[in-house]
């Protein structure tokens, strides 16, 4: 047993939505969060900025003391990860692997699609861990910048003619293409679930980077003996812009209200 807290970071809030799945498996567990919304999106920047950054999120949360990090942000997981692995003195999680094993086990038809960031997508991590989960896989991956943007803002539901004119747009090609399982590269967009959901169609298969990450978390702790027990756990959220907008939309992300346990860092001293 460890009681030490797990660590999490993304380029901003959509983070949040794999620090939920983790509270909800690992209840007994200690979350710190760190959202980086002073530098979001991260998905269209260079890769020497992107591990400058990484590199910052993680100095900080050394302070910690963790257990493990998820690192919920499919742009550092797909540009940065082996570097973080390599010097970060506890196991680092990212949101590719456990993703690309989940939809090779769910697709029928050995057509698979992505959608994520820029920066994800030109990486082409996701094609080779398909590759390597199954090489006769079919894989269509596709950028979608403006989502994030758009979901730090809120204008995430279904009726908000906005998302759902960019989601037809974006998806339309996928949908032609006859894909069956689509992996959200991204931990903003499962807030767009019900949106993407919507253009792809029942018979679509959505796998969701977050979720599949805090399993993934959960196994390699429980492997090493070091899962917390007999306790509630709780969570601290760090951001580097003003606390409050990181309040106002912690909910939408959360599903609760993170008013009191948010603190404002500034990650350039890291």
């Amino acid at each position: 047993m460890n009681q030490n807290p797990i660590g999490v970071f993304d380029s901003g809030l959509g983070g949040l939505t794999a620090a939920r799945q983790l509270r909800r498996l690992m209840p007994s567990e200690n979350i710190i969060y760190f959202g980086d919304t002073a530098r979001v999106p991260y998905g269209n920047r260079s890769r020497e900025t992107l591990l400058q950054y990484a590199r910052q999120d993680m100095r900080f949360l050394s302070r910690f003391d963790l257990k493990a990090v998820v690192i919920a942000c499919g742009t550092i997981s797909t540009n940065c990860l082996e570097e973080l692995r390599r010097e970060s003195a506890a196991p680092v999680v990212g949101v590719v692997e456990p993703a690309v094993k989940r939809a090779a086990e769910l697709t029928r038809s050995g057509r698979v699609g992505l959608v994520a960031t820029r920066a994800s997508v030109s990486s082409g991590a996701y094609e080779r861990a398909f590759r390597e989960a199954n090489p006769e896989l079919e894989v269509h991956a596709l950028a979608c910048p403006l989502f994030v943007p758009l979901v730090e803002e809120g204008r995430c539901r279904p009726g908000d003619v906005v998302i759902e004119t960019i989601a037809r747009e974006y998806l339309t090609p996928l949908k032609e293409a006859g894909i069956d399982t689509l992996v959200l590269g991204c931990t903003h967009y499962p807030l767009l679930e019900e949106v993407i959901g919507g253009v792809m169609g029942p018979e679509t298969a959505l796998v969701d980077v977050g979720a599949e990450a805090a399993r993934a978390c959960r196994t390699l702790l429980a492997e090493r003996g070091a899962l917390a027990k007999d306790r509630e756990g709780a969570a601290r959220y760090y951001t580097s812009d003003r606390a409050a907008d990181f309040q106002r939309l912690s909910a939408l992300f959360l599903g609760e209200n993170a008013a009191r346990q948010v603190e404002h860092i500034d990650i350039s001293q890291y």
